[in-house]
């Protein structure tokens, strides 16, 4: 087996009279990247479609595109772990990126100096170290769907709560950078109720930073809530139509007050739960504790009663109201990573998927075991076979 892998884009027609404004990966570099020991791949600005047997390498090429966002990846892994097996250098993800705004080179990976298991990833952006990887949501925006999240609905409140914040990384790349602040900050509160050493005047500081930042995660989690439903309401789509909200203590109080008064509640609301939160261990209430529910309205059901394909579809129609939502803005659509999504649609819905993928001119990864399950998608898809971590076009 060959340690490099290069593959270049099918010689086929730009179908997209957005083409100019779509974002997309045009070129994709792996060292040391799970199974991958060394990988090239150039791309087209049209769909991609990964085939082969399972345990090949596809969802892996997936997770390192999802590396191009802020957070851990598609599969949450400890950044250690993602190491290429039986090697002893770190891992690194490299892409050339097209945007709304040029091309824009990408870089991340593990930092080889920082040990533990969770490790510390580094981010470059036009050769340019940043202090933080949320700053990759100011470049672009990566979503994904994969088998793992079939249970989304059923499991508790953070899965989904995560899945909603990088719906809004796309109109806001701050909140990423919110998000963290926020999360430092209750981290080290926690820390010092625990050790039963806090300074009330050091623990007021970090809670106004929690209450500052945490009403800014809730005001643009409440846009996202407005933004997407309007484009739910609107769309013709065989996909069911969804309706989405935010519940949470502050998303709840927002629109009864000021920002100001807000942040004044949150911060007083957390000095009384100081006793509490000591005993616990944990923040008793924040946006961290928020939860995005959603209702199927043809059935008038909540989506955690509706059926595992029901669930499955509501996704799908998140997803794709999310990118109709983002190109109405500014033109820009997200990249889409669908992870063995397509095995489990029937006919129709399949066809519709990928209708509305080409009609919104998305630059969407899909994978698959069967290439016969994208046939139709022939002359207007990258069609990439996946074997043994080798790459091969056709």
């Amino acid at each position: 087996m060959h340690d490099t892998n290069v593959i270049t884009a099918n010689p086929i027609a730009e179908p997209y009279s957005a083409k100019a404004f779509a974002s997309a990966v045009t070129s994709l570099s792996l060292h040391h990247f799970r199974n991958y020991a060394s990988l090239k791949l150039d791309a087209a600005t049209v769909p991609i479609v990964l085939t082969g047997p399972n345990g090949a390498g596809k969802t892996n090429i997936l997770e390192a595109l999802s590396f191009l966002s802020p957070g851990r990846g598609l599969r949450g892994a400890k950044l250690s772990s993602i190491d290429r097996q039986g090697g002893s250098m770190a891992w690194a993800v490299s892409a050339l990126l097209d945007t709304a705004r040029g091309d824009v080179r990408v870089g991340t990976g593990r930092d080889p100096s920082v040990t533990g298991e969770q490790g510390k990833r580094l981010v470059k952006i036009d050769g340019e170290t940043t202090g933080s990887h949320a700053t990759l949501a100011e470049v672009m925006t990566v979503l994904w769907l994969t088998p793992q999240m079939d249970q989304l609905f059923l499991e508790g409140a953070s899965a989904r709560r995560k899945f909603f914040d990088r719906l809004v990384y796309g109109f806001h790349p701050g909140h990423a950078t919110l998000v963290n602040a926020y999360e430092r900050a209750m981290r080290e509160r926690s820390r010092l109720l625990t050790e039963r050493r806090g300074d009330p005047k050091w623990l007021s500081a970090l809670e106004r930073k929690m209450a500052e930042s945490g009403i800014a995660i809730a005001a643009a989690r409440l846009e996202m809530e407005d933004r997407l439903n309007q484009t739910l309401r609107m769309a013709e789509s065989a996909f069911p139509r969804a309706e989405v909200s935010i519940a949470g203590d502050a998303e709840q109080i927002l629109p009864e007050m000021s920002a100001v008064e807000a942040e004044e509640w949150l911060q007083n609301r957390l000095e009384k739960a100081r006793s509490e939160d000591m005993y616990t261990g944990r923040t008793s209430i924040g946006p961290h504790r928020s939860d995005m529910r959603v209702k199927h309205n043809e059935k008038k059901q909540p989506a955690e009663q509706c059926s595992t394909g029901e669930q499955k579809a509501l996704m799908l129609s998140l997803v794709l109201a999310d990118a109709r939502a983002k190109k109405a803005w500014n033109g820009q659509t997200p990249i889409l990573l669908l992870d063995e999504m397509v095995a489990h649609l029937d006919a129709g819905r399949r066809a519709a998927l990928f209708e509305e993928i080409l009609a919104l001119g998305a630059q969407a990864w899909m994978t698959g075991t069967d290439p016969l399950l994208f046939s139709s998608l022939k002359g207007q898809a990258q069609f990439v076979r996946v074997e043994d971590a080798q790459v091969i076009s056709g």
